[in-house]
């Protein structure tokens, strides 16, 4: 494991590439967690350094200060990616994706707004690692950063999301207990397949019959 390493106040702040002065207001408008004390000595981390780093890229795209205190209060409150993922471990066939802030911000511009972070966090697709964020599902990231760049709120994305998470427990249900009737548990992985198939083929030809509709 890496040794941590601490910075006084100077230093960090060259690091960073921002003044002192700068260092010292964003402390005072907590955008950084408080130093470690040592007597009349503060000292910092490299938590404060990512922190500060996402800050100056934030800000480069066009985020405000008001703004990045909320999201940082966000990142800080959110759920740990264990809790996330859960007891069970990693999803099985979903790829989970490391995030930076700014790197979330990329995603969806504007649209990282607190509220929204905070939805998607309620809904289980973000958790927090570090300094990092975790989107449980690659698929489902890229699919909401598709939606929004087509004009589509994140807000209304999320709650479509909320409401497709309904069905999706219902149908995952359904599909259980047809096989616990005729298999035994050990066979659901091996036919799982078979149940994203036929979704995936239903959802289709639902949408044909929806797009012919006058």
């Amino acid at each position: 494991m890496a040794e941590k390493r601490e910075y006084r106040m100077e230093e960090l702040a060259r690091l960073a590439g921002i003044t002192v002065r700068t260092l010292r207001f964003y402390r005072e408008r907590k955008l950084i967690p408080p130093p470690r004390r040592e007597g009349r000595i503060a000292w910092y981390d490299d938590h404060h350094l990512a922190r500060l780093r996402t800050i100056t890229a934030l800000l480069e795209r066009g985020h405000t200060l008001s703004g990045i205190a909320e999201l940082a209060e966000a990142f800080d409150h959110g759920r740990d990616v264990g809790d996330l993922l859960g007891v069970g471990g990693a999803p099985t066939e979903e790829e989970p994706v490391h995030l930076t802030p700014e790197e979330l911000a990329d995603h969806f511009a504007d649209e990282a707004t607190p509220e929204n972070l905070a939805a998607a966090m309620d809904l289980g697709y973000l958790g927090t690692d570090g300094d990092e964020i975790v989107h449980i599902s690659r698929r489902l990231l890229d699919v909401s950063s598709a939606l929004v760049h087509e004009g589509i709120p994140l807000a209304d994305v999320l709650d479509a999301a909320k409401q497709v998470r309904t069905h999706a427990d219902a149908l995952a249900e359904l599909f259980t207990d047809l096989v616990l009737r005729h298999a035994s548990p050990q066979d659901l992985p091996r036919l799982r397949p078979l149940a994203r198939s036929v979704v995936e083929a239903e959802l289709s030809l639902a949408l044909d019959r929806r797009m012919r509709r006058p």
